[in-house]
């Protein structure tokens, strides 16, 4: 990555790998909370130069370093080490000072801070709109505020303090510090930057000993509260405990419950497909981060008929924003619903967090959200001749609102775009899937008429799916139907999707398990999300030709589901060798569709990274390689493992189910090609079967 990214909680710092946000920066540095940038110069001086740049890193997902030496044409330099994270809303920035010299040295050490307010949507420039105006820079002895008036009439503050003597700070935002260091000698001076409101209290900031340490303790307990898994596999147990930081830092309660933000740096609030995904993913970790994303999504759940923000009784929401241009409404986000898979993926997540944990107490408190949920996925199917389908209404929202939400991603064999009403081909999975998981959820509920009425409305959609979307030439199934219930008979990832539903017949489900495996789609690294020989194919596209890792865990979980062992290792172990070429074994976004025959995967150009579905990959993997399904209403847990290629030993402990944990080793015997799996603990209260 050519940035270092930290957060916690809602605010997140973006800088360059020097660690300074400079004068004119066009790539979207700052400090940033609600989706406003409040600080967006940050620049470090010595003697009126910049340093150079020795090392930084970001290993760790919360704090950043960044090694620094201001050189002299005699032998020695200075040497500045940054350090900072963020703790209960402060940046804590320390600089450490060392003189290299053979003598004393006089210099002058220099901040220069600014702040623009800027909306995340003007950041990125993709929204435009009327703003507020600055009020200017106050100084005091040891700090300084800056201050703007939004267009919302609200007054946002970055105040910014130093917990050194000396320092001399003027109307420009620059504080300057003279210091004289003997040889060897070190200076250490710490700021502490706080973005506020009018109407939010400032935090009293810790020193950065005791902020770091409760920070460090709140990761701690995290990782004692998660699954623990050791292999032999090196990789693999890289990519799982980095996934489980990454996890951790996009972690953050809006005031319903911890849930995750889609993923840095612009997309740092709840999503609806993202977060609702993401949640699934960690259900064998901590199955208690469903129980957040579900209240969170709830609480915002559409009321009224809104084609501004593409709302409807019952949606579920696509994103929300806090911004400028969205408390003003000059931008839908507040929330926006212009989603089609997020309502079925709620219900879906509501009945496998019952099948994991057997908790009804959650369903009970949601079950007013749950019906008019389903209100209105029948509505959206009766409007769509039996399919959900979508239209975009509003003006500034999404033309396409599947996962691949790009202008350009649902394409006819022509090369024509399929015109909406479009029915994607995984969310009719989806709603088989959700109405079919809260079958036993409502039954339990003491619903059975609803219960009945939902088997028999899963089925009647599998039928008419299977006779729609099939494509008999290609042996899988299209992506969608366009408005004239055409096919779209693109080759893609999206049916992959329908294993994890278990709608599929079971022909269909091997014949698509095995397309997906084919080298048009499977790169060597992972399942491009469209075939090299379908129209629109291209391998820097965003979603025609890429490699999503979250896209090929969804497809993970039908794999494993299915039974289909060697197809899920295939794409286990090509990830996992992808893996390897990123930075700190992140898994990104997504990576270019390029033949694993280069040696390498290819970054795509622009990326988020972390990205909470692709940190949720590894658990993803966990789950499939164990062949781990619960089943609540059974009280049965389906275990089938196996191991991938490169790896002989796995043990996964106090993986939450039902009232207790599981834990398991899987070992691979002499032959190579069978297991020993041995129970650790059954605390569960499920029976084992498999």
């Amino acid at each position: 990555m050519d940035y270092r990214v930290i957060k916690e909680g809602d605010v997140f710092f973006l800088t360059g790998l020097n660690g300074d946000i400079v004068l004119g920066d066009d790539q979207g540095h700052g400090l940033y909370t609600k989706d406003t940038r409040f600080l967006s110069r940050m620049e470090l001086f010595i003697d009126g130069e910049k340093p150079s740049l020795l090392t930084s890193a970001g290993d760790k997902s919360y704090v950043a370093s960044f090694r620094l030496m201001k050189e002299s044409k005699d032998e020695g330099a200075i040497e500045v080490l940054r350090e900072r994270f963020i703790y209960d809303g402060v940046l804590y920035e320390r600089c450490t000072l060392t003189n290299y010299f053979v003598t004393d040295s006089n210099i002058e050490f220099t901040m220069t801070f600014d702040a623009d307010f800027q909306d995340m949507f003007l950041v990125r420039k993709y929204r435009t709109g009327e703003v507020g105006k600055m009020e200017g820079v106050q100084t005091g002895d040891q700090d300084m505020t800056l201050a703007y008036v939004g267009a919302d009439n609200l007054r946002r503050l970055t105040r910014i303090a130093w917990d050194a003597d000396g320092g001399q700070a003027d109307e420009t935002g620059t504080v300057s510090f003279p210091l004289s260091l003997k040889a060897k000698e070190q200076k250490v001076i710490t700021f502490f930057i706080s973005p506020l409101t009018e109407q939010q209290p400032a935090a009293e900031p810790l020193t950065y000993e005791e902020g770091l340490k409760k920070l460090e303790a709140s990761y701690e307990a995290w990782y004692g509260n998660s699954s623990r898994v050791e292999a032999d596999s090196v990789l693999f147990s890289g990519l799982y405990q980095r996934g489980l930081q990454d996890l951790r830092m996009l972690t953050t309660d809006v005031g319903f419950g911890d849930t995750t933000v889609a993923g840095l740096p612009w997309f740092a609030v709840p999503f609806g497909r993202d977060s609702l995904i993401t949640a699934l993913f960690m259900l064998p970790m901590n199955p208690q981060l469903a129980v957040g994303t579900l209240r969170t999504l709830a609480a915002y759940q559409g009321e009224k008929t809104d084609p501004w923000r593409d709302e409807q009784p019952g949606k579920i929401m696509h994103e929300i924003r806090y911004g400028e241009l969205v408390t003003t409404n000059q931008s839908p986000f507040s929330p926006y619903y212009g989603t089609i898979d997020s309502t079925p993926l709620f219900l879906a997540l509501i009945g496998e967090y019952y099948r994991w944990t057997g908790d009804l107490s959650l369903a009970k408190e949601l079950k007013p959200n749950m019906l008019r949920a389903l209100d209105y996925i029948d509505a959206a199917l009766e409007a769509g001749s039996g399919f959900m389908a979508y239209k975009q209404e509003a003006e500034k929202g999404f033309p396409n609102q599947g996962w691949k939400d790009s202008a350009n991603s649902i394409i006819h064999e022509n090369g024509e775009y399929a015109e909406s009403p479009i029915a994607l081909s995984e969310v009719q999975g989806y709603v088989y899937q959700a109405k079919k998981s809260l079958v036993p959820v409502f039954a339990e509920l003491g619903e059975p008429e609803l219960a009945r009425k939902l088997e028999t409305e899963a089925e009647e959609l599998r039928v008419r799916f299977e006779a729609a979307f099939w494509l008999e030439d290609e042996q899988c199934y299209a992506i969608a139907l366009d408005k004239n219930l055409r096919q779209v008979r693109s080759v893609t990832s999206n049916p992959g999707h329908l294993l994890m539903s278990g709608l599929p017949e079971a022909s269909r489900a091997k014949a698509q398990a095995e397309r997906m495996l084919r080298t048009d789609m499977f790169n060597g690294y992972g399942i491009r999300t469209m075939s090299t020989n379908s129209t629109g194919y291209y391998p820097i596209s965003y979603h025609n030709g890429s490699v999503w890792p979250h896209d090929n865990a969804m497809i993970l979980l039908g794999l494993g589901k299915q039974g289909f062992k060697e197809e899920a290792g295939k794409v286990i172990s090509g990830l996992l060798q992808a893996s390897a070429h990123f930075e700190y074994q992140r898994l990104p976004e997504l990576f270019c569709g390029h033949d694993a025959g280069l040696g390498h995967p290819v970054p795509y150009p622009t990326t988020c990274s972390p990205q909470a579905w692709a940190a949720g990959t590894s658990i993803v993997f966990l789950q499939a390689i164990l062949g781990l399904y619960p089943n609540a209403a059974k009280k049965e847990i389906a275990l089938s493992p196996f191991l991938p290629e490169g790896m002989d030993e796995l043990k996964a402990e106090r993986i939450a189910i039902g009232s207790g944990y599981l834990s398991v080793s899987v070992v691979r015997e002499a032959n190579g090609s069978t297991f020993k799996v041995e129970v650790l603990e059954n605390t569960t209260g499920f029976a084992l079967v498999g």
